[in-house]
């Protein structure tokens, strides 16, 4: 069986009898760019140069997954929100260049409600051609990822932060309404993706997680909204939390993903208790292992992470583009 075949399995929820390593968070990196002569900031919006430097580090170093977008700016451009795509700075992420699209939560209800056809906005039909184009490349080897951020995730970026915290407490059910309508948009984003080649879709809630809005309010706003977007999205479907989310690990096992990815802050044996019936995946710290670690400390990790029991090594987040490739041909050497 090929190693794409072996992820679709495993991917499909069937147990397989190896721990691969691959991953659906984004991994370009610096060497993989300047060996296709690309520059970062202008692999975001040209089709050509965003499958290729999504295919560069599986060609350099033979990690069978690639993943569009690599950014988690393209929901929030939809929506109207400015991007600022760091032209001058060499290996920078981009970033919304003003906060506070939406002044509160039933303004952002009522530009979702509108009847807009979001698929034509922004970039979203560039992500999908450049899926379409990765997997002519590099469809037959590598599993290709769509990733789209969690509902509570975009609107962070797109609302005015300090009065949504207040209307959390003042008017909770307009912030919920907001993030059900936002758990909709994605989910029509992630099938768009999916129709166009992804293989799987990976939902990278990182404001949403536990660990940074707090157990209680993860499981009174941000809970229900990915269960939703989870159900609407086809399978499969990975949610990702960062931060120590050991408390609420019976949470996250309920949301109906097919795998759960988290990071090197969380108890590996309470996660692979909790997720019993859940793939996990994680949990290799993508800064102090993969980016500044050595062979023995990239080796450790993995090491620790399969006797811990986990279905497939990840990155716990996005890799740092700096991320030496020699780290990552060791990561799957093991």
């Amino acid at each position: 069986m090929s190693q794409r075949a072996e992820l679709l399995d495993l991917l499909s929820g069937n147990k397989i009898d190896s721990q691969p390593a691959f991953s659906g968070l984004i991994h370009v990196t610096a060497e993989g760019l300047q060996s296709e002569g690309l520059i970062f900031h202008e692999t975001h919006k040209d089709v050509g140069k965003m499958a290729k430097a999504a295919a560069s580090t599986f060609k350099l170093s033979g990690i069978p997954s690639a993943v569009l977008p690599l950014d988690m700016y393209v929901e929030a451009e939809a929506l109207g929100a400015e991007i600022n795509f760091r032209e001058n700075s060499e290996f920078e992420f981009p970033q919304v260049s003003k906060a506070g699209l939406f002044g509160s939560a039933k303004d952002l209800t009522a530009e979702i409600t509108k009847g807009k056809e979001f698929l034509n906005e922004g970039r979203i039909k560039v992500v999908c051609d450049g899926i379409k184009l990765l997997k002519e490349d590099v469809g037959n080897d590598v599993v290709i990822g769509g990733l789209i951020p969690g509902p509570y995730t975009l609107l962070l970026l797109v609302a005015d932060v300090k009065k949504m915290f207040i209307e959390m407490k003042k008017e909770p059910q307009a912030v919920t309404d907001a993030l059900i309508h936002l758990s909709s948009f994605l989910a029509e984003i992630g099938t768009a993706y999916k129709n166009a080649g992804a293989d799987f879709i990976t939902i990278h809630d990182m404001g949403g997680s536990p660990a940074f809005i707090g157990p209680t309010k993860y499981e009174q706003f941000v809970w229900p909204a990915e269960k939703l977007l989870i159900e609407k999205l086809p399978k499969p479907r990975v949610l990702s939390v960062c931060g120590n989310v050991t408390s609420s690990l019976h949470l996250l096992s309920q949301t109906g993903a097919d795998a759960i990815s988290i990071d090197q802050t969380v108890d590996l044996a309470a996660a692979r208790l909790a997720l019993k019936d859940t793939l996990l995946f994680g949990n290799l710290d993508p800064v102090e292992t993969l980016y500044r670690g050595d062979e023995a400390r990239v080796r450790g990790s993995v090491v620790r992470a399969k006797e811990a029991g986990v279905d497939a090594i990840w990155p716990g987040c996005d890799l740092v583009p700096q991320t030496p490739i020699q780290n990552i041909k060791t990561l799957l050497q093991i």
